[in-house]
């Protein structure tokens, strides 16, 4: 089975990064498997920083509310890393669709994969579906992949914390 890491799965790599940063690049490949990415990547020695870069610009868009300006973030990002939308059968395992040329960087093609299903994510599930922990002062990345596209919290734990201060309020 080939998943489609231009949708669910690009946003959840990218929130996955955001929220525990690796300590080095080899880290960040081993994240793209984890998350359904089967490619190798040439390998430079600033993939790190420039990764660190792409999570940073992605992480503008998560924390920019206004629907908008959301959009024009993304469209910036989506127009730095366009390439043709391609098939390929890099792995020997089935043919399916990349949007990136075919020895680019890790840097460029997360760019380009985490702009384009951050794109898909927000307009199939709704744009209030990424954002921030509801739970002060935790921050981590939230992305709703609910059913009914209400999650606020990143854990479970936030969730219950959120409860108890709002229970103890009231009281």
């Amino acid at each position: 089975m080939h998943l489609n890491p231009y949708g669910e799965y690009a946003v959840l790599l990218a929130a996955s990064l955001a929220n525990d940063w690796p300590a080095d690049r080899a880290g960040i490949e081993e994240r793209t498997r984890e998350l359904g990415m089967t490619m190798a990547f040439p390998v430079a020695s600033d993939d790190h920083p420039r990764t660190r870069d792409v999570i940073d610009r992605w992480l503008r868009v998560v924390d920019e509310p206004d629907p908008a300006a959301r959009a024009a973030l993304l469209n910036l990002e989506m127009a730095g890393a366009a390439a043709y939308p391609r098939l390929t059968d890099h792995d020997g395992e089935g043919w399916h669709l990349h949007y990136r040329d075919t020895d680019d960087s890790l840097p460029r093609v997360l760019a380009a994969v985490i702009s384009v299903g951050t794109a898909l994510h927000l307009v199939t599930r709704g744009t209030h579906r990424l954002g921030r922990c509801g739970a002060a002062p935790c921050d981590r990345v939230v992305v709703d992949v609910t059913r009914n596209g209400r999650q606020r919290y990143c854990s479970v734990r936030c969730a219950n914390r959120a409860a108890v201060r709002r229970h103890r309020a009231r009281g």
